[in-house]
């Protein structure tokens, strides 16, 4: 708003208003005695740009942003840890029981025991908060010596670790809210009730779905795959663990069901000129990067179709890429339709 109050501007205001019979050149007395005023004044004007853009929600970033929005009730979500699945067997290659609380190391991170599943399997919880506890599998090296345990390895994402809400995502957050307000019970209620949880990425909300005072909540998690069956009982025992009783969230009388999203697998097939910049792996990893980035921001949208003229953009961005012809989604030409309660989720890639 303030750009035109620059330096030169408001010294050549200044240097108007003094008259004409004044050596008003640079290096003058009256120059010399205006320069640093202006300059302190082009820099207020500056601060007062940065702090108008800070009063409103759309423009304003980091302390200035969860200031607005706590206005409304809202926080940024911190980090969160991951939570696995621990698989541990003993020498004969039989399931094993370790003690609650048995740290392991994997990839660099640290893992501990927080809970028992069946027996040899367990939920074990990142030490580290963030999204890094989604990543790696394999081999589980214990911390501590337990005896009998043979082999340890780490497996299924139960709940994926969040990293720190951005300024974008807090802010999306933000404006989903005081556009669609929640009150009693509505849609936008149940909405909300089903983010609350950790590892929660997105939720669809499906009214009367098997007859009177029937909710079906549908979520998917923060990599916009389908909820795990783990995922889905926190979200249940938060919203309505005992069906019309209001012991969770759900106002009483509500029968609340929460599944996860049902998967529509995408495979991509195009043949591509190459313009023989870089290798056809390189462009293969590239675009799987890309065409993850556009399903993800399909996931519950307003029309969530996966369209065949957006992955033909996108495979046309991918440096190294001249052209392409006979691009097919499963199997077709066109686009590809999700249904209510499901996600589109990158299956197999094939380039040549």
């Amino acid at each position: 708003m303030f750009e035109s109050q620059s330096y030169s501007s408001i010294l050549q205001r200044m240097l108007d208003s003094v008259p004409d019979d004044v050596d008003k050149r640079p290096g003058s007395v009256i120059y010399d005695a205006l320069a640093p005023a202006a300059m302190e004044l082009a820099s207020v004007y500056s601060s007062l740009d940065v702090i108008l853009g800070n009063i409103f929600a759309k423009t304003a970033d980091g302390e200035y942003l969860e200031a607005k929005v706590a206005d409304f009730g809202l926080t940024r979500n911190v980090a969160s840890s991951a939570v696995r699945k621990g698989m541990f067997y003993d020498s004969s290659g039989n399931p094993f029981d370790i003690p609650i609380g048995s740290r392991f190391s994997n990839g660099g991170l640290n893992y501990i025991v927080i809970s028992r599943l069946t027996i040899g399997q367990f939920e074990i919880s990142c030490e580290t908060a963030g999204a890094v506890g989604n990543q790696s599998f394999g081999t589980l090296l214990p911390l501590d010596y337990i005896p009998g345990l043979s082999a340890a390895s780490l497996a299924d994402v139960l709940i994926p670790g969040d990293d720190e809400e951005t300024d974008d995502e807090l802010r999306a957050r933000f404006l989903q809210q005081v556009s669609q307000p929640s009150t009693s019970g509505n849609k936008a209620d149940y909405m909300k009730w089903a983010l609350d949880v950790d590892g929660v990425g997105g939720s669809e909300v499906i009214p009367l779905w098997n007859g009177p005072g029937t909710v079906k909540v549908v979520i998917i998690d923060s990599s916009k795959q389908p909820a795990s069956i783990q995922l889905i009982q926190n979200v249940q025992n938060y919203i309505c663990p005992i069906s019309q009783t209001g012991d969770g969230q759900a106002p009483v009388g509500a029968n609340v069901t929460v599944a996860a999203a049902t998967a529509v697998t995408i495979n991509v097939t195009a043949s591509i000129v190459l313009d023989g910049s870089r290798s056809l792996s390189q462009i293969n990893s590239d675009f799987d990067a890309a065409l993850v980035d556009y399903i993800s921001s399909l996931a519950f949208a307003a029309d969530p179709s996966v369209k065949s003229a957006k992955v033909g953009a996108l495979l046309l961005n991918v440096q190294g890429v001249q052209d392409y012809s006979n691009l097919v989604l499963n199997g077709n030409p066109g686009n590809v339709m999700i249904g209510s309660g499901a996600v589109a989720v990158k299956g197999t890639v094939t380039l040549s």
